[in-house]
C-alpha cells in the first residue's frame, strides 16, 4: 500500500508527471483526434491499476470493450455520418456541428447517453432476473412477522438474523424521519410532493436492493448506476407530472434518488460483510447489531471528506470526475427544465443493453464501460492482465493461487494507500497548499515521462506479486 499510496501522493502533490497519457503528445495523435476523433487514453494512477486487478481481466475486457465502442466506433462514426449537421433537438445549448467537436465533446453530448441507456436497462434485467428472490424474501419476512419463522428452538448459526419486528420498527422510523426531512426541506411544506416521493422511494428501495444483494452475493459487482439512473428518470418524470420542476425539482429527485443510492449501496456492502463473517464463524445477527454503528461512523466522516475533495478538485472532470454523479446530473436537467431528454439515446443503450444480454454478455459491465472516460477504462484492463500473468505462470496450481492473493494483497493497497494519499494531498490543497507546477503538466513530456513511470509500476507489481515465500 505505501508503494501505491507513494506513487499517487507524488503525482496529486507535486505533478511530477501527468496523471493521463494520451495519444495528443504526438503530432499524429493530435490529427487523428481532430480529423478522424479517435483518440487513445490511459490513466497512470496506482489505484485504477489495483482495482483492475481485483476486477479481472474477463470484466475488466468487457468494461474496456464497452469504452472501445465508443471512443473508437461511435464518436468517429457520428463524426463521419453527421459531420455537417447540428445535432441540438433535445439540447439547444449545442451550436456547432458534430464534425467541429472534439471527440470529447461528442462524447459528452451524444455518446454517454447511450451508456445511460444501457446502464438503466441493465438494472431492469437484473430486476426482472431478480425477482423470484424478491417474493421469497417477502414471504419469509411476511412468516416471521406472523410468528411462524422461528419454530424451532434450535437455528444454525448463518440463519440468526435481528428479530423481524425490531427491523420492521426501525423501518418505520427512518420512514417517519425521510417523510419528516422531504416535508420540511426538500419539498417546502408540500404534502403531495412529499406523499408522492416517499411512495416512489420506499417503493423503489424496496424493490431494488434485493437486487443489488444478490448481485453482490453472485457476481460480486453491484449494479448501483443503473438502479440508481433508473429511479431519477422515474422520479423526474413523475415529479415534474405533479407540478415539481425547475431547480427545486432537481434537488427533489437528487435527494430521491440519494435515498435510494444509499439504501442499495449499504446492502450490496452488507452482503460483503456477511460473507466475510460466514468465514469468520460470525452470526449475522450480531453484525447487524454494528452494523448500526459503522453506519454512524461513517455518515459522520465521509461527508466531510466528500466536502473537502469537491472545494479542491471537483467532480465533474479530471482526477475525480464522478461519472455516476454526472451521469444523475445528466439525466436530470433536461427533464426538469423542460428542455426535452435525449430518448432516442437512451433508447439506442437499451437495445444494446437486451441485445448483450441475450447474447450473454453482462449488459451492465459494457454500459459501464461506454459511459466512464476512456483513460479510466483502460488501467481496468492492464490491472487485469497482470492478474491473469501473474496466476498463469506456473505448472503449480497451489503456486499460482499464492501469487494472485498476495497480487490481490498488493492491489487493495494500491487502492486504499492511493484514496488516503488523495485525501490528504486534497486536504494540503484545501488548506491553500499547492506544489503542482502547472505549466509542466501542460508539457507533453510531462505524459512521456508519465508512461515511463507507470510501466516502472506495473513491473514492480508483476515482480511482488509473483514473490511469495
Amino acid at each position: 500500500g505505501m508503494i501505491g499510496g507513494l506513487y499517487d501522493f507524488i503525482v496529486a502533490t507535486f505533478g511530477w508527471w501527468n496523471e493521463n497519457f494520451t495519444t495528443r503528445v504526438c503530432s499524429a495523435g493530435e490529427m487523428l483526434a481532430e480529423k478522424a476523433k479517435l483518440v487513445f487514453k490511459v490513466n497512470t494512477g496506482a489505484a485504477v491499476l489495483g482495482l483492475g486487478y481485483i476486477v479481472g481481466l474477463k470484466y475488466a475486457s468487457i468494461i474496456c470493450a464497452g469504452s472501445l465502442a465508443v471512443w473508437w466506433i461511435i464518436i468517429p462514426g457520428m463524426s463521419a455520418i453527421w459531420g455537417d449537421s447540428v445535432l441540438n433537438a433535445w439540447n439547444p445549448e449545442i451550436t456547432s456541428t458534430v464534425g467541429m467537436m472534439s471527440p470529447e465533446e461528442i462524447f459528452k453530448y451524444y455518446a454517454k447517453s447511450i451508456g445511460i441507456g444501457g446502464i438503466a436497462m441493465a438494472g431492469v434485467i437484473g430486476i426482472i432476473r431478480s425477482w423470484s428472490i424478491i417474493k421469497s424474501a417477502v414471504g419469509l419476512a411476511a412468516k416471521e412477522m406472523g410468528g411462524k419463522g422461528n419454530v424451532e428452538k434450535s437455528i444454525i448459526r448463518t440463519q440468526r438474523d435481528l428479530s423481524m419486528k425490531i427491523i420492521a420498527i426501525g423501518s418505520i422510523i427512518t420512514l417517519i424521519l425521510i417523510v419528516l426531512f422531504f416535508y420540511l426541506d426538500v419539498m417546502q411544506g408540500n404534502l403531495l410532493h412529499t406523499l408522492v416521493a416517499i411512495v416512489l422511494v420506499a417503493g423503489i428501495s424496496f424493490l431494488f436492493t434485493t437486487v443489488a444483494a444478490n448481485a453482490i452475493a453472485i457476481v460480486g459487482t453491484n449494479p448501483v448506476s443503473g438502479m440508481t439512473l433508473m429511479t431519477l428518470i422515474l422520479a423526474s418524470v413523475v415529479m415534474v407530472a405533479v407540478g415539481l420542476k425547475g431547480p427545486s425539482g432537481m434537488v427533489a429527485a437528487l435527494v430521491m434518488g440519494g435515498v435510494v443510492c444509499t439504501a442499495l449501496s449499504m446492502a450490496g456492502g452488507f452482503i460483503t460483510d456477511l460473507k466475510i463473517g460466514y468465514w469468520l464463524g460470525s452470526t449475522p445477527a450480531k453484525q447487524e447489531t454494528w452494523k448500526f454503528l459503522g453506519t454512524i461512523v461513517s455518515a459522520a466522516t465521509v461527508g466531510g471528506v466528500m466536502i473537502i475533495l469537491n472545494k479542491t478538485y471537483g467532480f465533474t472532470s479530471g482526477a475525480l470526475a464522478a461519472p455516476q454523479a454526472n451521469a444523475m446530473a445528466a439525466v436530470i436537467e433536461p427533464l426538469m427544465s423542460g428542455v426535452g431528454a435525449p430518448w432516442l439515446l437512451y433508447g439506442i443503450g437499451a437495445v444494446l443493453a437486451i441485445i448483450l444480454t441475450l447474447c450473454k454478455i453482462p449488459a451492465l459491465a459494457f454500459a459501464l464501460g461506454m459511459f466512464i472516460p476512456l483513460e479510466l477504462n483502460v488501467p481496468l484492463v492492464v490491472g487485469g492482465a497482470v492478474n491473469w500473468f501473474v496466476t498463469t505462470r506456473s505448472k503449480d496450481a497451489s503456486l499460482n493461487t499464492e501469487r494472485g492473493e498476495k497480487g490481490t494483497l498488493l492491489a487493495s493497497g494500491f487502492i486504499a494507500g492511493g484514496a488516503l494519499m488523495g485525501v490528504i494531498s486534497a486536504a494540503m490543497r484545501f488548506g491553500g497548499i499547492n506544489l503542482v507546477n502547472e505549466a509542466w503538466l501542460n508539457n507533453t513530456w510531462s505524459e512521456v515521462l508519465a508512461l515511463g513511470a507507470y510501466a516502472l509500476l506495473i513491473l514492480y507489481f508483476i515482480k511482488a506479486s509473483m514473490k511469495v515465500k
